[in-house]
């Protein structure tokens, strides 16, 4: 389906255009629906390498991601935790667990016409880049699987291909996203004035705001006004009722979590008193 099709207005990559134009594509809630690092994260809990108290806190930051808006999660907090847990694994572990989440879960929450729009800049002799704060390792096998040119993400630092469990430079986001589009750019030769940049999050302003063709998909309100305002291009594959049934299914999920988590409390809890009456 060509781009002038898939909702919206007008048309994205003109065919005649120089193959020095390139798209940058946000991740989550962009390309695909709710946070891969949480999708990251239920695969690890399923593999034992993540607690059910770890999960839920995830769970819980994904209904408000789904229910509001990427702004409204503390995402500096939310990465510097998450990219905490793969202390101690290596580089090659982390690897293969994300392409094995990539299939058990993320591949069914690719919205498929964003899919659509990264093909026509393909078929375009166009780079496609993945630019996200999810661990680059991960961004890296999301981009292979959807057949892009490439992905950019938030670096964890190793050492000998062991994990630290601290960052490397900064999160990949706002600002420091846009910092990275540049340098990739500068480095490739793109030409950001007629070049493409996607998001659903306001906090990928900077970002939007560097090339000569931003569109906003998916769009969080604030990033809505601001599209609006500044004649930017929107495109929305959800709906309404969709978008309902999600948030309600986000909330029972985390509830479920939760309620597990306060079980599996409540009975340690009274082992304990059990243990220390016996005694």
């Amino acid at each position: 389906m060509p781009i002038s099709e898939v909702g919206g207005q007008g048309s994205t990559p003109a065919a005649a255009e120089p193959s020095t134009a390139a798209a940058f594509f946000d991740v989550d809630n962009t390309f695909m629906r709710g946070a891969s690092l949480f999708h990251l994260a239920r695969g690890m809990r399923q593999r034992r390498l993540l607690s059910y108290r770890d999960l839920a806190q995830f769970a819980w930051q994904q209904v408000k991601f789904i229910a509001r808006g990427e702004h409204t999660v503390n995402l500096e907090e939310v990465r510097q935790r998450a990219l905490s847990f793969v202390a101690g694994y290596t580089v090659a572990d982390i690897r293969q667990i994300g392409e094995e989440v990539y299939d058990e879960f993320m591949d069914s929450k690719i919205w498929p016409g964003t899919k659509q729009l990264s093909a026509d800049h393909l078929n375009n002799d166009q780079q496609v880049w993945l630019v996200t704060a999810t661990p680059v390792e991960i961004a890296e096998v999301i981009a292979a699987r959807l057949g892009v040119t490439g992905g950019l993400g938030t670096v964890a630092e190793h050492v000998d291909g062991v994990y630290t469990g601290q960052l490397t430079g900064q999160v990949l986001h706002g600002e420091a996203k846009a910092a990275a589009v540049q340098a990739l750019a500068a480095e490739h030769g793109f030409d950001l004035s007629i070049s493409y940049a996607y998001s659903d999050s306001a906090n990928d302003i900077p970002m939007l705001s560097l090339v000569g063709n931003p569109f906003a998909i998916n769009p969080d309100l604030k990033l809505r006004i601001y599209a609006e305002a500044h004649g930017w291009e929107v495109r929305d594959f959800r709906t309404a009722g969709r978008n309902t049934k999600r948030a309600i299914q986000g909330f029972a999920g985390a509830g479920a979590l939760y309620g597990g988590w306060r079980a599996w409390r409540r009975l340690r809890g009274r082992r304990s008193i059990g243990q220390f009456e016996q005694e």
